[in-house]
């Protein structure tokens, strides 16, 4: 069965789209690759695609993320070229999804790495009003 992915990666992530399509034409898989703007589509049989996507994880457990696609590369009810330009279907949900990466990618990496130290929190302290007045005279003084 034939399946397509799209591969993105954080802003943060050091690996850029073409370092992962470099990686996909040297690893010598039977898949499709096409690059994009927020990443790169992989189109192939499940198989080969399997493996693929082991190897671009490998490259940034957590700054690369990898979502199931619909249609193909080129496939006319997604393609701008047969739909008369303009944003494809589906565009700003990613385009939103890829700001928000750096995000999941430090608490991706933070989980991995083992990171169970709890975040410092300042007890929050009432002012008096007689202190709030001191602190105001002294600013404005």
């Amino acid at each position: 069965m034939r399946v397509t992915k799209f591969v993105v990666t954080s802003q943060d992530s050091e690996v850029l789209p073409s370092d992962i399509a470099q990686m996909i034409y040297g690893s010598g898989h039977d898949v499709d690759v096409k690059e994009t703007c927020f990443g790169v589509m992989i189109d192939g049989e499940e198989k080969e695609i399997d493996e693929v996507v082991k190897g671009i994880r490998a490259m940034d457990p957590s700054g690369i993320f990898i979502k199931d696609r619909g249609f193909p590369p080129g496939d006319p009810r997604r393609c701008r070229g047969h739909r008369g330009g303009g944003a494809r279907p589906g565009f700003y949900m990613i385009e939103y999804e890829s700001k928000i990466l750096p995000l999941i990618s430090k608490g991706l990496a933070a989980d991995a790495g083992g990171d169970e130290e709890e975040p410092p929190t300042e007890k929050a302290e009432w002012l008096s009003s007689d202190k709030l007045e001191a602190i105001i005279k002294k600013e404005f003084s």
